[in-house]
């Protein structure tokens, strides 16, 4: 049985409303993966981007940075594509951060990483799609 719990609808679109800068771990440079076509959708509805993939230098006209403490602005939210196997460093670096939200995609289940990521105060979704999400909360709010 599990302990985790996604946040209500009305949490999720305040949480959409209010956040500015994603950092999208995972975030490919090949335009056929999902990770680059949710980030390019974000892009369009205003959202700033900050790529973080390893050894890659930008993505989608955005400079791209090793891991989230390489990065020198504010971060809003993290929205990770990772196998779920690769997530505890991403969640240690986002309590050391103090990552406002954390967005775990569909498919990127880890409840102990998630539950754990709960118990540092920030806001977790997980196993759901940002950009399907943001469609069907706020696309008749504009």
């Amino acid at each position: 049985m599990s302990n985790f719990k996604n946040p209500s609808d009305a949490e999720i679109k305040h949480l959409l409303e209010n956040t500015r800068h994603i950092a999208v771990v995972g975030l490919s440079p090949k335009p056929d993966r999902p990770s680059h076509t949710v980030a390019r959708a974000l892009q369009k509805f205003d959202y700033h981007i900050i790529p973080v993939r390893p050894m890659t230098d930008e993505v989608l006209g955005e400079k791209a940075y090793a891991d989230l403490h390489a990065i020198p602005g504010p971060i809003d939210m993290v929205d990770v594509f990772l196998n779920p196997s690769r997530l505890d460093p991403v969640i240690d670096a986002c309590i050391e951060l103090k990552v406002p939200a954390i967005w775990l995609q569909e498919g990127v289940v880890n409840e102990a990483a998630a539950l754990r990521a709960q118990a540092a105060g920030i806001q977790v979704i997980m196993d759901r799609c940002i950009y399907k999400d943001h469609h069907r909360l706020l696309r008749d709010a504009s």
